[in-house]
């Protein structure tokens, strides 16, 4: 799991990243954005691994 929890901030990062420079410049599918946010907490959370029976 750690592979998804990676792809998670990854993807988290690239959103905000992505949303401040929508903020800057309006661009079309700049809402997309929050998508990405989204999916990648939710990724995050898949990854850490809370609930693994051993």
């Amino acid at each position: 799991m750690p592979r998804t929890r990676l792809v998670g901030v990854a993807l988290t990062a690239l959103a905000v990243v992505g949303y401040a420079i929508g903020i800057a410049a309006p661009y079309p599918g700049r809402s997309s954005t929050i998508v990405g946010v989204m999916v990648g907490v939710t990724l995050y959370a898949i990854g850490y691994g809370g609930g693994e029976s051993t």
